[in-house]
């Protein structure tokens, strides 16, 4: 609320803080000086390594018995290993993104017509994604089809990092904005400007309505599907493939219209379902590319897993 002293962090929390942020820096520059391969497969042999080591691979392991039971088990720990080399490679590229640009020559697009013309209409439309291959990838491609947009993203803890990050990011012209709550008056707000948004819809939503992802249920953020509806515009799906050779192909898809039959409930959910199933589509067309160290489904789903598996 205005007015209200911000709660301040304590001596230690700002010393931990700064000391974490001045490692990150050091290792972002040590990252830049590497350059874009090398500092790409320093990452990815690095968590390749570490990765399976730490509890993490084990929540791994489950989401993907959980997306692919019908899966080989050789298969899915060899899936396993790989995913971890992907998220080690996102990691660092993170240092280098503004050589990861489409002026840099390593990212292929497709559908890029669709994005001249959401530029060109000077209507807003709501992009959507999930956490594939170098998801940072897709951001920079809105940002050099010309597409006014507000990116979204979830702040660091740590503050100092949190700065850290947006410098990193704005140096290939992302400017981001880390909603609070769910940032609904905001990206509005932004939409009314004519203003497109950017929303990865894969997190885990606590709350929201309930959809089907692999064929489990989980609760979805309906803030994509009931923007477009409000606004009567569509969802445009992206998605981003790993290249070899540290390249990546972003394709701009068919547009998603949300349903507007006057019932608003069924149709955003009919909205959220089918963002979900652009994503799932694709985590099954490139399996390695997903961010599988997240838990993305409910509890349940998770607890009826262990008691198979006993």
């Amino acid at each position: 609320m205005p007015g209200e002293k911000e709660k301040r962090p304590g001596f230690l929390q700002d010393l931990n803080w700064r000391l974490e942020a001045a490692a990150f820096q050091g290792l972002f520059g040590l990252l830049r000086l590497m350059g874009v391969e090398r500092a790409s497969g320093f990452g990815g042999k690095l968590l390749r390594t570490l990765g399976p080591l730490t509890g993490t691979h084990k929540t791994v392991t489950r989401n993907l018995r959980i997306a692919f039971p019908d899966m080989g088990a050789a298969e899915r720990d060899r899936l396993a290993v790989d995913q971890w080399e992907q998220t080690g490679r996102t990691f660092a590229e993170l240092a280098v993104m503004d050589r990861l640009t489409p002026e840099s020559g390593r990212i292929d697009i497709v559908g890029l017509e669709r994005l001249h013309a959401v530029r060109d209409s000077g209507r807003p439309v709501v992009l959507i994604s999930g956490h594939l291959a170098n998801f940072e990838v897709m951001a920079a491609v809105i940002m050099a089809a010309g597409v006014p947009c507000q990116v979204t993203y979830r702040a660091a803890n740590n503050p100092y990092v949190d700065a850290l990050i947006r410098q990193s990011r704005e140096r290939y012209g992302i400017k981001l904005f880390a909603p609070k709550g769910d940032g609904t008056r905001e990206l509005m707000a932004g939409m009314k400007r004519g203003e497109s948004i950017a929303l990865l819809v894969d997190q885990k939503y606590n709350q929201g309505p309930e959809v089907e992802f692999f064929g489990q249920p989980v609760n979805a953020s309906p803030g994509a599907a009931r923007m477009a509806l409000k606004f009567g515009t569509v969802m445009q799906p992206l998605s981003v493939v790993r290249l070899p050779g540290v390249r990546f192909r972003v394709t701009a898809h068919e547009p998603i219209a949300v349903p507007d039959t006057g019932d608003k409930a069924a149709d955003v959910l009919a909205g959220v379902q089918a963002a979900n199933r652009f994503v799932e589509d694709r985590v099954r067309e490139h399996p390695v590319d997903w961010f599988w160290v997240h838990k993305r489904w409910p509890s349940q789903v998770y607890e009826a897993l262990r008691e198979a598996e006993a």
